[in-house]
């Protein structure tokens, strides 16, 4: 027995070891090396000091950054609140298909991560530009409707294109379009393993189909209902691409200040402090919401 147990160890460390010393390398230890500069200051352009300071994380909770990182978890919740509704229908859609549809609309759902991010943003771009394909629909629909209304003796005023692009409404559609599949998958896994008995006994006892739902639905897929909100709202506050690219620059979240102090300013450490600033808010939502789960479940229990 002693003996297959350090041959079983032994072929533990042996597959253990490398994902270990790859996280260690690559992971924690750069990511302890900008915690170390979010204490430090700029000596010269390439030199940091590292001398405890909090100086950095005293700017980082100044009112404009504050604001930024508010509005960035506002978008974020918007976006989380949205992929939820527009998700969980397709998750249930998607649980009571047929086999054979089950699975080509589960290759629908995954495939746009099959294409690279800044491709289906461009592609968003197209569809919402000035000159898009929206635009160019709705014009069209307004030129047809213009000549019917004009043989009537009423023309309608010349079409002006919507403002789809660089401003908030962009950002949230983008991160919408992007996050999704992230509610969909954890919804339909949590759905799929749904006991349909209880629908069945609850609608022959008189239970509505909303009442089912409320009541024997939501309740049952809450744990898949957790998982993608937080799947999709911690990416969601750190989204930097979307904001970049549609949005404008009242709509820039806290990433695209970060990347900024990184890249343009030049200011390492002030840069780390707003990104562990971020990260310990992200920290403290979901310890939160971890006691609250685990006092309703005591309470339920």
């Amino acid at each position: 027995m002693d003996e297959s147990w350090r041959k079983a160890k032994a072929a533990f460390a042996a597959l253990g070891v490398p994902p270990v010393f790859w996280l260690m390398a690559f992971f924690l230890i750069p990511l302890g090396v900008i915690w170390g500069y979010s204490f430090g200051e700029n000596k010269s352009l390439t030199e940091i000091a590292v001398n405890g300071t909090f100086s950095n994380y005293a700017h980082a909770i100044k009112p404009l950054y504050l604001g930024i990182i508010f509005k960035s978890f506002v978008f974020a919740a918007i976006t989380t609140a949205l992929c939820l509704v527009v998700g969980f229908p397709v998750a249930i859609a998607i649980t009571f298909a047929s086999e054979k549809t089950k699975a080509w609309l589960l290759l629908l759902i995954m495939l746009p991560f099959w294409t690279n991010l800044l491709i289906r943003t461009y592609a968003l771009m197209a569809v919402l530009r000035t000159e898009g394909y929206i635009n160019f629909t709705l014009a069209l629909l307004w030129h047809g409707v213009s000549h019917v209304t004009a043989l009537a003796g009423h023309p309608l005023p010349p079409f002006h294109p919507l403002a789809l692009l660089h401003n908030n409404f962009a950002v949230i559609f983008g991160l919408v379009y992007v996050q999704l599949p992230f509610m969909v998958l954890p919804l339909y896994a949590a759905l799929d393993r749904l006991d349909r008995s209880l629908l069945e006994a609850s609608l022959d006892l008189g239970a509505g189909h909303v009442t089912t739902f409320a009541r024997v639905v939501v309740p049952l897929a809450m744990p898949g209902i957790v998982s993608g909100v937080l799947v999709t709202l911690i990416p969601s506050v750190g989204a930097y691409l979307t904001p970049d690219l549609l949005g404008g620059p009242s709509s820039q979240m806290i990433a695209n200040v970060i990347e900024r102090q990184f890249k343009t300013a030049n200011d390492w450490p002030f840069g780390a402090a707003l990104s562990f600033l971020l990260m310990y808010m992200t920290f403290l939502a979901i310890a939160v919401q971890a006691i609250v789960s685990r006092g309703r479940r005591a309470r339920e229990g």
